[in-house]
């Protein structure tokens, strides 16, 4: 088993950091990042302060990695983050609210629907193949249905 060495350096902790960012790249999610500006920090700490301990060293990298990770999971809390397609990966979720035409006949409350290259099981008030019906929810990857009034004409 390798040693540490006999005096950490301020270079070292910027390698650590280093490797915390590619590791920050490699894995999902926002945690390495800040533990790579904990290390970033002790170093420059330690290149301010040559004769720091290290345990000195390790105690703020600690402490420092634990206020940057609770600092941010506080701001994404008070400043939650919006996306500009909230359904990206809920599939069915998108459907909600759009009109789509009826495949099979909805009878005793299911049928299908045409969706894009698909057909999806649907839910709802009996109506026959070529209605439009607007999709109000989705549930169990069963779409509920209404059937769709157009203006009078």
């Amino acid at each position: 088993m390798a040693a540490l060495p006999a005096v950490i350096d301020y270079w070292h902790w910027w390698i650590l950091a280093c490797a915390l960012l590619v590791l920050e790249v490699l894995v999902p999610g926002v945690f390495f990042l800040w533990l790579a500006m904990a290390a970033v920090v002790v170093g420059g700490l330690l290149l301010l302060v040559p004769d720091l301990g290290f345990s000195w060293q390790l105690f703020l990298f600690t402490t420092l990695s634990l206020i940057t990770v609770f600092a941010w999971r506080y701001y994404l809390l008070k400043h939650p983050l919006h996306s500009d397609e909230p359904y990206l990966n809920q599939r069915g979720k998108q459907y909600v609210g759009r009109v789509f035409t009826v495949t099979e006949a909805i009878h005793n409350g299911y049928g299908r629907i045409k969706i894009d290259d698909s057909t999806w099981k649907a839910k709802g008030p009996d109506c026959p193949v070529g209605s439009r019906v607007r999709v109000l929810a989705l549930e169990d990857m069963c779409l509920h249905v209404e059937l769709e009034h157009l203006p009078n004409s």
